[in-house]
Parts: structure tokens; C-alpha cells; sequence
């Protein structure tokens, strides 16, 4: 999702089907922010499978101010009104890999 900055409000750019964190990163923007409202298929060490709904804010070192801005005040209202839990942040594409979210998710098991 985006901030369409001329009518103020979060917007659906993409949305995809079946694809790994790794392809994923491949399909954000390098230096503009975006909101990425994930489910992922989560194997926990006990055996059981989840599928947690994850919000990562992708803000990338780089960004102009201005959208900066826009996105960090944007952020908690999309997450308190969508009621997500899980909330992860990258300043790098690069950071968004299947290692680091199945990190990020050990935390909450």
C-alpha cells in the first residue's frame, strides 16, 4: 500500500498472491516508502502451523523527508484501524528476508 499524498489517504497498489519474503523485497520500491500487510506461513518449533497477519512498514534510508513524514504519521492509524499485532519495520529492502521474519514471529509465539 501507498499514500496517495493528493487525496490524503493509504491505497491498495499491488497486491499478490503466493510469494515468498524474498520475491517479495524484489517488488518494493528502493527509496519510497511503502505498508505491506503480509500473511505468512509460520512453522513453529513445537510443529504447529500459524499464518499470522503481518504489517511491515518498508522506510528506506534515502526517502525524501516529506514522505517520511507522511508515512510514519500514517502508520499507526492504519495499524490500530486494521487491528494488526504484528508490526515490523525495514529502512532496507534488502532487510526483508525469510530469516528475519521468521525471527521477528519467534518473538510472539
Amino acid at each position: 500500500m501507498k499514500v496517495d499524498k493528493d487525496r490524503q489517504m493509504v491505497v491498495l497498489e499491488e497486491e499478490f498472491q503466493n510469494i515468498s519474503p524474498d520475491e517479495l523485497k524484489t517488488e518494493l520500491p528502493e527509496r519510497q516508502p511503502r505498508f505491506v500487510v503480509y500473511s505468512y506461513k509460520y512453522v513453529h518449533e513445537d510443529g504447529r502451523v500459524s499464518y499470522p497477519l503481518c504489517f511491515i512498514f518498508s522506510s528506506p534510508v534515502g526517502c525524501k523527508p516529506e514522505q517520511q513524514m507522511m508515512y510514519a504519521g500514517s502508520k499507526n492509524r492504519l495499524v490500530q484501524t486494521a487491528e494488526l499485532t504484528k508490526v515490523f519495520e525495514i529502512r532496507t529492502t534488502d532487510d526483508l528476508t525469510e530469516a528475519w521474519l521468521q525471527e521477528k514471529l519467534s518473538f510472539f509465539r
